[in-house]
């Protein structure tokens, strides 16, 4: 028996041997490699390059030292967030040389900077247009009300762009986003920073217009009315569509007690 297990145990040895020194490589995804570099690299443009200087106005850095007063003096860099904020708002995007005065302010590598301000899609590392039309197209929009597609092919057709570009004139620009957190008034858009609910193709390309108009009315001096934001159909928050079914007695409170006897 020992005999016929000898011959193999040199085979057996072998292949051990490979096994133990054998390079182990595993990729660390299965899916297919991306080589998009649209948002985690950065190369110099004319408008948006280390030489242009840019430097927070005067209300901006009293915003700012309001705002480094709810941290620890040695966890200030936790304030990158609403400082980046500011920048774009001042600048109209985040442009490198807003991440570097950021960095600067707070005394923390540029790098890290720069990760802050690829991971969150709030900030934008290009120019957008006076109305940064946001148009939500996750599950909810797509199901409620006409529908997100029939919003997005309104405002296709109606500004002459498609999702991802801005128009000749710099009003618009017109991306897809995803959930915003308004599902119970779907579909619906974010401008700038004003939510416009329960939307309709007529609608959208109502309100689009009013924004342009306003636009040219305010540089020849005039104003032009815009519809509030909020749902455009005539519901005042989230309430049922056919009139408010509960919640019509007084709210209960500490103040009030019951007049059946039972407290």
């Amino acid at each position: 028996m020992a005999l016929k297990l000898l011959p193999s145990a040199p085979r057996a040895g072998r292949q051990l041997v490979s096994q133990l020194f054998k390079q182990q490589c595993r990729p660390f995804s299965a899916a297919p490699q991306m080589r998009s570099d649209a948002l985690a690299v950065h190369r110099n443009k004319p408008h948006n390059n280390p030489a242009i200087e840019f430097k927070f106005n005067a209300q901006n850095l009293a915003l700012i030292d309001e705002i480094l007063k709810r941290y620890p003096p040695q966890y200030k860099k936790a304030a990158v967030m609403p400082l980046l904020d500011l920048g774009q708002r001042q600048h109209g995007f985040t442009s490198i040389s807003v991440m570097n005065e950021v960095a600067r302010i707070l005394e923390m590598p540029p790098m890290r900077v720069y990760e802050v301000a690829t991971f969150y899609s709030m900030y934008n590392r290009e120019p957008v247009g006076k109305y940064f039309v946001q148009v939500c197209t996750t599950t909810p929009c797509q199901l409620g009300g006409c529908g997100s597609d029939k919003i997005v092919k309104a405002i296709s057709d109606h500004l002459g762009i498609t999702p991802g570009h801005t128009t000749d004139d710099n009003l618009f620009t017109f991306i897809e986003v995803e959930c915003l957190g308004a599902c119970v008034n779907a579909p619906m858009i974010q401008i700038n920073d004003d939510y416009y609910e329960d939307l309709t193709p007529e609608s959208v390309v109502s309100l689009l217009t009013a924004l342009k108009e306003s636009a040219t009315a305010a540089e020849a001096g005039k104003t032009v009315k815009v519809p509030a934001p909020g749902p455009l159909s005539g519901r005042k928050s989230c309430e049922n569509s056919a009139g408010l079914t509960n919640l019509h007695n007084p709210t209960w409170s500490p103040e009030m007690v019951r007049t059946d006897g039972e407290i």
